[in-house]
């Protein structure tokens, strides 16, 4: 039944959404508004860089001081960018990429014993907010996705000890699914060919999308796409075949999607690690372990107390600490 990949936002359905030129204008008017947003930010960082600094949840030591300052001439940079060109999609994707390295920033000022964790939680959420608003207009920016013609394709494949018959009745029964698919919440049955999605995106984000079934060969392959007027055209296939040596079956997958904001979209998916070509060979994994041993076990890194707060930061040992986490046992 339907797969679509589950890391990316898809869009509903086009007769809910405004036309294309309305998006535009309400894109280049947001785009002027993170402009000067961008330039009072920025003036403030290279102005006040200490008060900043403490504001967010840091000491305001003095590396601090000189990287607000260089982020602060950044945001002005991409400011009057957005302000002074005709197509500013390019200086708002150079915002998504200076949100993204601010959130590791910020990530990194979360670990230090004297940081203030809520300041820099509410940093952390505010900066991930525009980092979507900014991608989100960037996409509007530059056109649809179906006109863009750049899809993106992966392919993934892996041997698990089971017949077809067995996976191919698992993988059937849509309900199995976010059993082992990390980003699916819940998949649920609209009619005998499609199915309704819920799943988290980039950044937490929480999207719904419909899938139907174009093709099912019991105990060979089950192939499937977005309905028509998704934001995000998607479809894919996943084939089962005996695998080489009498060692079970090989499972192989295949996607193909366009993405929403295109190029921004897509590097900002891979950049947090959520890209579905990425997360398709985690959840293929997974999957193996569930059929193979009846649950998933996950290595998590060991979380140790530091004044009342977590303090994240990697062990010096070669072999980190880590939890074992059950999910999705066999029924």
């Amino acid at each position: 039944m339907a797969m679509p990949p589950v890391s990316q936002p898809i869009g509903r359905p086009a007769d809910h959404r405004p036309s294309g030129p309305s998006l535009q204008l309400h894109a280049k008017r947001t785009a002027r508004r993170l402009a000067w947003f961008s330039i009072a930010r920025g003036l403030l960082q290279v102005l006040r860089p200490g008060d900043f600094a403490r504001a967010i949840g840091t000491r305001g030591s003095v590396p601090a001081r000189l990287i607000t300052r260089l982020c602060g001439l950044r945001e002005i940079a991409a400011g009057v960018g957005i302000l002074t060109t005709p197509r500013p999609a390019t200086w708002l994707s150079s915002r998504v990429a200076g949100d993204m390295m601010d959130l590791g920033l910020l990530g990194v000022a979360f670990t230090a014993p004297s940081a203030r964790r809520s300041r820099l939680l509410g940093a952390m959420a505010a900066v991930a907010g525009a980092t979507v608003l900014d991608a989100r207009c960037a996409q509007r920016l530059t056109g649809p996705p179906s006109t863009s013609g750049r899809a993106v394709r992966s392919r993934r494949s892996i041997t698990i000890n089971r017949t077809a018959e067995e996976l191919y009745r698992f993988w059937r029964d849509l309900s199995n699914l976010p059993r082992f698919m990390e980003k699916v919440e819940s998949v649920s049955l609209i009619d005998d060919r499609r199915s309704r999605w819920i799943a988290r995106g980039p950044l937490g984000m929480r999207f719904e999308w419909e899938a139907e079934l174009t093709e099912d060969r019991p105990n060979q392959l089950i192939a499937w796409r977005s309905v028509p007027g998704s934001q995000l055209d998607s479809a894919g296939v996943v084939r089962f075949q005996p695998a080489p040596g009498g060692r079970g079956t090989e499972v192989v997958v295949e996607l193909e999607y366009t993405p929403p904001g295109q190029e921004v979209a897509a590097q900002l998916a891979r950049l947090i690690g959520q890209a579905p070509e990425q997360q398709l060979q985690q959840d293929l994994r997974r999957v193996k372990q569930l059929m193979e041993t009846g649950q998933i076990i996950e290595a998590r890194p060991a979380l140790q107390s530091v004044e009342g707060g977590l303090d994240t930061r990697r062990s010096r040992s070669r072999t980190p600490r880590a939890v074992s986490v059950v999910r999705g046992g066999s029924r």
